[in-house]
């Protein structure tokens, strides 16, 4: 398992949380060989920040993570912080092949890198 970023070998954990991060911020429809690969969560982007927001990112997040990682199984999943095109999802996890649970976050940047 690679970093997209750096090349470099990563950890399980680290790998399923870069594949989160894939999955999240991926419009679905936008790959020709997998149109139902992705999230809901890029046309939420610019909805007004309030509660019912708020619950429709941990919907999509749940939603798609549980559809497109099957490596793991989420306990709880909660938005920790949130900012200009930027959340943070605060997740536990239990992995397929475990039975204990995990502490895992998971920063989603949508547009520039600032």
């Amino acid at each position: 398992m690679m970093s997209r970023l750096t090349g470099r070998s990563l950890s399980t954990i680290e790998h399923i949380k870069q594949s989160i991060q894939d999955i999240l911020t991926t419009p679905i429809g936008s790959r020709i060989m997998r149109r139902t690969y992705g999230s809901l969560l890029p046309k939420l982007i610019d909805a007004p920040l309030n509660n019912t927001t708020i619950l429709q990112c941990q919907a999509a997040a749940a939603t798609a993570i549980l559809q497109w990682e099957n490596r793991i199984s989420i306990s709880s999943l909660t938005i920790n912080q949130l900012s200009k095109g930027k959340l943070v999802f605060d997740m536990q996890i239990q992995l397929a092949d475990d039975t204990s649970t995990q502490d895992l976050q998971v920063p989603v940047n949508f547009g520039a890198a600032v």
